[in-house]
């Protein structure tokens, strides 16, 4: 098997739109050489731990014209693709600092693809807080963790130190932005590449020859 490491945050829509196109090249090839590992990556570290109105954020960060162009942009990819996309539903931006310590201990109980896909459809799809402790401790009780453990955890300061470290790690490997995926622990692959790439990618590394492509 071949490590994939893939640095993401769940309030990228780009991570969202990134795994739903590895999503489907993994199942067009089901016998594929991949563990996917999520390694935490905050967009916004400084943001206040109440997060902020995602209004105000996006007119910050983008402008008025700026997050208007990507959020349409955002939406024909969605539609384009066929994937359950709504980012009108996100009213509020969080800090994810709590949503990456879950995805950390979820790593450490073999759970952790079940709750980044659980965060990303609470975020992407119903616009859920996914800073707030109960929504991400519901996650975890939904995905087989022990909700009350986690929500102590949560609580309290427990890896906040060893998040901060993986990030700035991250950064002392070359990953600037996400998402980003290192294969092998060597390779370098950045951004929401489109599926056909993934599946030529899947190929090369299991030594078969490439089948048939979608259409």
């Amino acid at each position: 098997m071949i490590t994939l490491d893939i640095f993401a945050d769940p309030v990228c829509p780009w991570c969202f739109i990134g795994k739903a196109r590895l999503d489907r090249a993994f199942a067009e090839r089901p016998g594929h050489p991949f563990v996917r590992a999520w390694q935490p990556f905050e967009l916004n570290p400084t943001l206040p731990p109440e997060g902020m109105p995602r209004a105000e954020y996006l007119q910050a960060k983008f402008g008025q014209d700026g997050a208007a162009q990507m959020h349409v942009q955002l939406l024909e990819i969605a539609e384009a693709e066929g994937y359950d996309f709504h980012p009108e539903r996100v009213t509020h931006q969080p800090n994810t600092r709590d949503a990456h310590r879950l995805l950390h201990w979820a790593g450490i109980e073999g759970v952790q693809e079940a709750v980044m896909a659980a965060l990303l459809d609470a975020h992407w799809r119903e616009g859920l807080d996914i800073g707030d402790h109960a929504v991400l401790g519901e996650i975890a009780g939904a995905k087989g963790m022990e909700r009350g453990v986690v929500e102590r955890l949560l609580a309290s300061d427990a890896d906040r130190d060893t998040i901060a470290a993986k990030e700035e790690h991250a950064r002392e490997r070359g990953i600037t932005a996400v998402p980003s995926a290192i294969v092998a622990g060597r390779h370098l692959v950045t951004g929401a590449q489109p599926t056909e790439l993934w599946l030529k990618v899947i190929d090369e590394l299991s030594g078969a020859p490439p089948a048939a492509t979608r259409h």
